[in-house]
């Protein structure tokens, strides 16, 4: 009986069927990343925490220091910050936009803790934050810009921000699941 089954056409194809099922099902979901973590320890920006009291390092109306130098010799300024709330997966960590002395923009996500998932992306969006369930898919219905991949879900990683964006328009960050449209967890970014 055993060996008539094998012959039979009907079989083989069920068999196909199941293996392709089995394949595309396993590239989808990718069930291995909820037990695997990627962790990125890239070297953020050294920012003051505290302005500096002395007059020789104050600044003038006109932008600059008095003894001539620019705004932008003080190093890396924050621009904009928040905290990571939990979405679909837990998430904590702290987001933050910085200035380079350069005026170039960059996200640094900075203690970031997620979930693995495929497809990961960083979004900025105009979205607000919203906690609970109410919050996971509200990224992209609005304006909203991709830095890239998401580099690791542990860890300190930074993103470049391209000069054409208009951080006024933006005021969240998403760790975005492109394949099934929701957020792991956002961060509202509040003027510093």
């Amino acid at each position: 009986m055993a060996s008539r089954l094998l012959r039979a056409p009907l079989t083989w194809v069920a068999v196909i069927v199941l293996a392709a099922g089995t394949a595309f099902g396993l590239y989808w979901f990718q069930p291995w990343k909820l037990v695997t973590d990627t962790e990125v320890n890239e070297e953020l920006s050294v920012v003051a925490t505290d302005a500096p009291s002395s007059p020789a390092n104050s600044t003038t109306a006109g932008g600059s220091t008095p003894d001539g130098g620019s705004v932008s010799d003080a190093g890396p300024v924050i621009v904009r910050s928040g905290e990571f709330i939990t979405h679909e997966h837990d998430t904590s960590g702290t987001a933050r936009i910085i200035r380079t002395a350069e005026g170039k923009l960059r996200l640094e996500l900075v203690g970031l803790a997620t979930s693995n998932g495929p497809d990961l992306r960083v979004w900025l969006t105009d979205q607000p934050v919203q906690s609970g369930e109410a919050g996971w898919h509200v990224f992209d219905d609005g304006h909203w810009v991709e830095l890239g991949r998401l580099k690791g879900n542990r860890g300190d990683q930074a993103y470049d921000i391209p000069a054409e964006v208009d951080l006024d328009k933006l005021t969240s960050v998403s760790i975005w699941c492109k394949r099934f449209a929701v957020s792991f967890g956002a961060a509202p970014l509040a003027t510093a």
